[in-house]
Order: structure tokens, then C-alpha cells, then sequence
């Protein structure tokens, strides 16, 4: 069964009241929780005002006693910007305040000037204490007499201050048994990533601004890798994001994705600067007139917009491409004054179009 949730960097116009930005984000979850979205995933940024969510544990404790069912994803923790004593601390204590709602999002970090900030430039010692990170925070979550981690970027240790019987020097345990499950997100075809983990066993997230013929190799990139040390996942477990407005019409759709200052082009001028910054392909002298059209092209691109018969076509196509998947990530964006369109798109999605899904996944692929 295709379920669908819930994706948001948040990514919100800079010079937007953050006030206003944080409680549209919750309200767009507590709408998701509504509809029976199955869970929430919300990202991390410290170093940019228009991604302003500077911490998805506090963002989601915010929603626990508003929700029914939901569950909150980090998406995602960026381990080598934080202690990992401290990440699985505040896990664990969500966990259990949530009782047991949490799915831990996991990344190296994606946003070019958190890496400035945190003095993590290097590709490679992101990668490798990210691992190293998610090591030590399952070795925290262990029944041990005491700890000690020791990779090539962290060394961690817990040995001369412990008095067990009065909790010193002890660790929370999370309130799932034996802890909430990881997760990390895919960019790239065939990606190491996907290898990762598909050996360790994590929950897959493709992104909802990937191409559909690179998110094609996602899953068959981890399911060897599973295979290969005996594990048979089911594709359940892979989720897949994707950005996706229901208009009342096609041509409303038109006008929409081709709005220079509109909410998508907005969206791909914000990603494809971070990726050049990131690669350092931008020049000095920054224009971001020049940079629009192409911005507007990855919109047309990747964009899933039209009314709702165009929407369920489109959808079934990029099934087709990529093969069934368990979840379908829908893109929380800015509503800006569109509230009651997103509010529409969203409920149509859950109440229309995912009972369509499900029967043709159903029909075409026998599951």
C-alpha cells in the first residue's frame, strides 16, 4: 500500500515574519495528521533564514499533544554539526514524550554555509563522522557498564564517573525497543549512499528534487547491497519525495510553474545557488536574474502540477519509472496567499488520488 506523508526543508521567502513561517509549517502538519498522513519529516538549518527550523526535535515536541498518529522524521539530523551525545539524548527524550513516534533522519549536512559555520568543508570527514556519529549514538543507546568510541574523526569515552545505581554516567534509552529507526536521504544515481543503506538496514529516502530516472536506480542499488549480507527488504520501506500542487486547471498550472517570482521558481533559484555555492561553480559576482530560467526549467522538470486528472497521470508515470515505493513524500513549501489551494491539494491527494495509486500500483505491479 502506497502511504502518503509529509516533507518540508522548510523553505520560506527570507524576509518572511519567521513567526508566521513556523506556525504555517505546523499547521500544515496537524492538517497531514487530519488526513491520515503517516508521518512528518522536517529538516535542520542554522545558517540560513530562509530554511529557519534550526532544530526538528523542538520543531515536532511542539506538535505531539496536536496530533493523533503521526509520526516525526528528522530530515535530517546533521550529524557531524553536534555532539552525538547530545543527538541521542534529544531523541531519545522526543521518543518518549511522543511515545514512540519519532523515525531519526540522518545526513552529513547539505546547506554550504552550515558547513562554513561548523568548520566542516571537507567532503570526506563529513561523510565519515556522520557514520562515525550514528555508531556512537546506537553504542549510547546499549546497555553498557560504560563507553567508548573511537573512529578517525571522534573519540568518545565514559569510564571514570559512573555509579549505576544512582543513574551517574548513564544514558536514556529511546521508548522504541531497541530504538526508533534510521533513515538517510539519496541524491545521486547508483548512490554509495543507497548502499550504505541498504547494509545497515535504514529506511531510503530519494528527494523530492531528483530526477525520476536517477531515483530509478535507488532502490535496486540498495536491495543488492541487503541481499548481499541476507536481508530482503520489502520496498515499503523506500521513500520517495516529490513536489505536487493540484490547481483547478491546467492552465492555472501553467501560470504557476512559469511565475518568475513565484513559489517554484523560488524554490529551484534557492537549491541550484546551495549547489553552486557547495561546488564552488558560482562566481563572486552573484546575479540571480541570470540564474532564473534555469531555475524555472527544474521546475517544469520536476514539478508534479496540473488538475487533479493531470496530476494522477503524471504520478503514474513516475511510478512506472521508478517502480513502487511505500511512501510518497508530498513537499511541504511556502502557501504564502495560497492557502486554500495547498489546503485543497493536500486533502485531494489523501481523499482522491491515493486510492487511485494504490489500485493501479496494485494492478501493474501484483503487490
Amino acid at each position: 500500500m502506497l502511504n502518503l506523508g509529509l516533507f518540508m526543508m522548510p523553505l520560506h521567502p527570507t524576509n518572511k515574519d519567521v513567526g508566521v513561517s513556523y506556525e504555517e509549517d505546523r499547521q500544515l502538519v496537524l492538517l497531514a495528521d487530519k488526513l491520515n498522513y503517516t508521518e512528518a519529516w522536517m529538516g535542520e538549518h542554522y545558517s540560513s533564514t530562509a530554511e529557519p527550523v534550526t532544530s526538528p526535535l523542538i520543531f515536532n515536541a511542539s506538535l505531539i499533544s496536536e496530533t493523533k498518529k503521526i509520526k516525526f522524521g528528522t530530515g535530517v539530523i546533521s550529524l557531524p554539526q553536534q555532539h552525538p551525545a547530545v543527538v541521542a539524548g534529544q531523541v531519545a527524550l522526543l521518543d518518549h514524550l511522543s511515545k514512540g513516534r519519532v523515525i531519526l533522519g540522518i545526513g552529513a549536512g547539505g546547506l554550504v554555509s552550515d558547513w562554513e559555520l561548523f568548520d566542516n568543508m571537507d567532503g570526506r570527514s563529513r561523510a565519515i563522522t556522520m557514520i562515525e556519529s550514528i555508531e556512537a549514538i546506537l553504542e549510547f543507546w546499549r546497555d553498557n557498564d560504560s563507553y567508548n568510541y573511537k573512529g578517525e574523526f571522534l573519540y568518545i569515552s565514559l569510564n571514570k564517573n559512573i555509579v549505576g545505581e544512582l543513574g551517574i554516567g548513564k544514558f536514556i534509552k529511546p521508548f522504541q525497543n531497541p530504538h526508533p529507526e534510521i533513515a538517510i536521504s539519496l541524491k545521486n544515481p547508483n548512490s554509495m549512499t543507497a548502499k550504505l543503506a541498504g547494509e545497515k538496514g535504514w529506511i531510503p529516502i530519494s528527494g523530492n528534487f531528483v530526477d525520476a530516472k536517477d531515483i530509478a536506480t535507488h532502490w535496486p542499488t540498495y536491495k543488492e547491497a541487503a541481499n548481499k549480507i541476507g536481508l530482503k527488504p520489502s520496498y515499503n520501506k523506500w521513500r520517495v519525495g516529490r513536489s505536487v500542487l493540484i490547481t483547478s486547471s491546467n492552465s492555472e498550472a501553467k501560470d504557476i510553474i512559469e511565475n518568475s517570482s513565484g513559489v517554484f521558481s523560488h524554490y529551484f533559484l534557492y537549491l541550484n545557488t546551495v549547489s553552486k555555492l557547495a561546488s564552488g561553480t558560482l562566481g563572486k559576482n552573484i546575479n540571480l536574474e541570470e540564474e532564473l530560467p534555469s531555475a524555472i526549467k527544474k521546475a517544469k522538470d520536476l514539478i508534479i502540477i496540473g488538475n487533479q486528472k493531470t496530476v494522477i497521470e503524471k504520478l503514474i508515470t513516475f511510478i512506472d519509472t521508478v517502480g513502487p515505493f511505500g511512501t510518497l513524500l508530498l513537499t511541504g513549501h511556502d502557501i504564502g496567499n495560497a492557502k486554500k489551494m495547498w489546503v485543497n491539494s493536500f486533502s485531494k491527494m489523501s481523499e482522491s488520488v491515493q486510492p487511485v495509486l494504490n489500485k493501479y500500483i496494485e494492478q501493474k505491479f501484483k503487490i
